[in-house]
């Protein structure tokens, strides 16, 4: 299963793909809610201060990551954190995010890796729509990639 992104790869204005072999059976929904069972206190900051520069610029709030686990495997349609899910399945997670500044999908894929293991990569991929939609990517664009790989280490 290749992974789903937000457009046409010549319209993307951001793509980063990491990922990481995962022993323990479990499905995308499932690795998802490991990666973001433990955020850190400084990315919990850092929405903060996401959140209270964006209200400025008249951008809703996200406030992160819940460390706590829903209840039940959400539907398309659901909220899971701060995401849409779009697509969901054992396999594959499909999230996103939208506003008039920006569209931002994230794609948790699991492909067999052999002797048991699967792989996990994530995707993400941002189309902007606008100036302010590009500054914004200007810093979380650098910081995105830490940012997965740091949550990719909860799944170990």
């Amino acid at each position: 299963m290749s992974a789903q992104l937000v457009a046409a790869p010549a319209e993307l204005d951001f793509l980063h793909c990491d990922g990481t072999v995962v022993t323990a059976p479990m499905t995308a929904f499932q690795a998802y809610c490991a990666m973001t069972s433990h955020v850190p206190g400084w990315l919990a900051v850092a929405f903060r201060l996401r959140d209270g520069i964006s209200r400025r610029f008249h951008v809703a709030a996200i406030h992160g990551f819940s460390s706590r686990r829903p209840q039940q495997v959400p539907a398309v349609g659901e909220l899971l954190d701060f995401f849409t899910v779009e697509a969901i399945s054992d396999r594959q997670l499909v999230l996103t995010s939208r506003d008039t500044h920006l569209a931002v999908m994230v794609s948790l894929d699991l492909a067999e890796a052999g002797l048991g293991r699967q792989h996990l990569r994530v995707t993400t991929s941002v189309q902007c729509f606008n100036r302010f939609g590009r500054l914004y990517m200007l810093p979380v664009g650098k910081a995105h990639g830490p940012i997965v790989r740091r949550m990719l280490r909860n799944i170990a």
